[in-house]
């Protein structure tokens, strides 16, 4: 109750108590701050994913208004020589204004990066969005065999049936590519599995698949026995290292990214950036309660 309660009102204080734990986690306002933080991770031997942040917006000026911020994004990042790729969130581009005009906008920026042989990840939003933005890729996987992947959450009971659904686009040449979370959308308990232990064995048996029939997977976890189980899966199916690699967010558990960096294995790290940094950090503080204590923690640790 006590974080609920935190969480409520945090959005009320003023930005710069905001900053203080969010600055840990968001590379920063500019696309200066990305490319400072990408280069640093790049240093270390790890991939990095970009993400301009600003979803669930009101008008389609907004969209084409962020298709232009992306298509800056992905010249930016090659004149820099970012090892990296992009991720990008459907209601960004007007996904639930105009389906049409969204995917028009998204297959713009796949096109760009295209002529660059980047690699565009469409991320899953909540259950409204799911069979809208499945289509979405499903038409551009057709278009752009090898410059599309998706994101799926092993917490919504559907995802294993919906790896299935798609499989007729995977091929050797241009393997389906799908980043794996668990999923922090709040959702109801007739549709998405609560408990720990579970959503933790539907992300193995959903990986366990996609391993087995030669799907790419971005292994998205900070869960360590997630990162043992992944070790003892990838070892079992001879996985090469050209169909995974490892991904975690920015700001998050360092060590352990670091060890597995050090065991050999490739790791990306999702950088968000963008003048839109405080509603994304309040919206994810009123989808995860828990994080309250921690931005109490970091606001009087700080001063």
């Amino acid at each position: 109750m006590f974080n609920k309660f935190i969480a409520a009102i945090l959005p009320y204080f003023p930005k710069k108590f905001i900053w203080i734990f969010s600055h840990s986690y968001i590379s920063g306002e500019t696309i200066d701050d990305a490319m400072r933080v990408s280069k640093d991770l790049n240093s270390k031997g790890v991939k990095v994913t970009l993400d301009v942040l600003g979803e669930f917006i009101n008008t389609l000026e907004e969209a084409e208004a962020n298709t232009k911020e992306y298509l800056n994004t992905i010249d930016v990042s090659y004149k820099n020589g970012i090892d990296g790729n992009f991720s990008v969130k459907p209601t960004s581009f007007g996904l639930l204004i105009d389906k049409e005009a969204c995917y028009r906008y998204v297959r713009e920026i796949i096109a760009h990066a295209a002529g660059y042989k980047g690699f565009i990840r469409i991320d899953m939003e909540d259950s409204p969005c799911t069979d809208m933005e499945i289509e979405l890729f499903r038409r551009l996987k057709k278009e752009f065999p090898g410059n599309v992947g998706l994101v799926i959450q092993a917490y919504m009971k559907r995802t294993l049936d919906d790896i299935k659904g798609l499989s007729d686009l995977n091929s050797e040449a241009a393997p389906l590519s799908f980043r794996l979370c668990k999923g922090i959308y709040v959702e109801s308990a007739a549709i998405a599995f609560k408990k720990y232990e579970e959503i933790n064995q539907h992300y193995l048996e959903d990986l366990e698949y996609m391993l087995k029939n030669k799907i790419h997977v971005g292994i998205a976890t900070h869960d360590k026995p997630l990162v043992d189980a992944a070790y003892k899966l990838l070892e079992k199916y001879n996985v090469p290292k050209n169909l995974y690699e490892f991904q975690m967010l920015y700001g998050v558990t360092p060590k352990l990214r670091e060890s597995i960096v050090n065991e050999g294995h490739s790791m990306r790290v999702y950088v968000p950036f963008g003048e839109k940094w405080f509603s994304y950090s309040t919206r994810r503080l009123k989808e995860n309660p828990k994080m309250a204590s921690h931005i109490i923690k970091a606001i009087f640790n700080k001063g």
